[in-house]
């Protein structure tokens, strides 16, 4: 393929992606209105929407009304011409669950459903994935949220046992020929938590997580998007130099005054790192109680100027599970 033919491949999707989403989020438009948000010409509009049209993609709805001239015809995205397909997996207070939400192509929850389960493997969230997909027509894309490291789906050090070291990924692209996405729970995480703050511009965001009977794990969103880092290791806050064992200080983070002591640490070398305007403490262990006392911790180190809110949240169900659904409805989106 010529470089201007590639070229030309490029701009026509990416020019379909702009029509795609100008309609969901406008709901509904004409080839003008379309034209003049896209910045594209209507005749460059008219032939995307046809060819969205003659998929399915896109409906055709009555005529605008009448102005004096030929009523210019209205077209809405169908939000159920497919769906996403994702999944929490989970383990706390030795339970491990599996949550799955069923959702449209502009988002929508159709269905939701958690189930408790006696071990988790490669095998268990296959079956899963195969009943869902069954019930289901048209799933375009998978999204798994794992308790662990994930470098381009394969899973290293790991909450649940039997996933650690498997290629989770590369079997259900493999199986399923669709867009597979598995990512850290905290990371999907701090971007459910990022976009419900609906922030009017890109900011610094972390949220830490100090589970029982787990280690802590941090996500972080630097200026809008997401830190991975080189082999996705970013926020396994529990390797910081504390030390101590990490099996000492799985210990002390049960204890009250341990507890401050490493998570007054893990804020400040978070805060002095990446400088958020806000942290999200969650987890079973911390209470709304020590929250001055982790501030003031902090301060011993850090300028007050440059403390952050501290938020705590328990219950993250909500947020996790929206960051998850954005990064599977993000991975079906063209980007050049």
């Amino acid at each position: 393929m010529s470089s201007h033919t590639h070229n030309t491949v490029h701009i026509k999707k990416m020019n379909v992606e702009l029509v795609k989403n100008v309609l969901k989020a406008q709901g509904v438009g004409t080839k003008a209105s379309i034209a003049n948000l896209t910045k594209l010409s209507v005749a460059t509009c008219g032939t995307i929407l046809n060819e969205l049209l003659a998929i399915g993609e896109v409906i055709e709805l009555d005529s605008d009304k009448p102005n004096g001239g030929r009523p210019a015809k209205q077209y809405r995205y169908n939000e159920d011409f497919g769906c996403v397909i994702c999944l929490l997996v989970k383990t706390e207070g030795g339970i491990h669950s599996i949550s799955c939400s069923i959702v449209n192509l502009i988002g929508e929850t159709v269905h939701e459903s958690t189930v408790e389960l006696p071990h988790i493997d490669v095998k268990t969230i296959d079956h899963f994935i195969e009943t869902m997909i069954s019930g289901n027509e048209n799933v375009q894309a998978i999204g798994i949220g794992i308790p662990g490291v994930v470098h381009q789906g394969v899973i290293g050090v790991c909450d649940v046992p039997n996933l650690a070291g498997q290629a989770l990924g590369p079997y259900l692209e493999d199986k399923y020929e669709i867009p597979i996405t598995i990512e850290n729970d905290m990371n999907m995480t701090v971007y459910g938590f990022y976009h419900l703050q609906d922030f009017e511009e890109e900011k610094t965001f972390a949220v830490v997580t100090f589970p029982r009977n787990h280690f802590p794990g941090a996500g972080f969103i630097v200026d809008g998007r997401i830190i991975t880092g080189n082999t996705t290791f970013a926020g396994e806050v529990s390797f910081l130099p504390f030390g101590m064992t990490r099996e000492a200080q799985l210990q002390q983070l049960h204890t009250d005054e341990g507890f401050i002591q490493l998570a007054v640490q893990t804020l400040t070398s978070i805060i002095a790192i990446i400088n958020p305007v806000s942290i999200a403490i969650t987890g079973d262990l911390p209470r709304e109680s020590q929250l001055e006392k982790l501030y003031k911790g902090c301060l011993m180190n850090i300028p007050e100027e440059h403390m952050p809110q501290l938020m705590l949240q328990n219950n993250i169900h909500k947020e996790y599970m929206k960051g998850m659904v954005t990064a599977t409805l993000e991975s079906l989106t063209y980007r050049l």
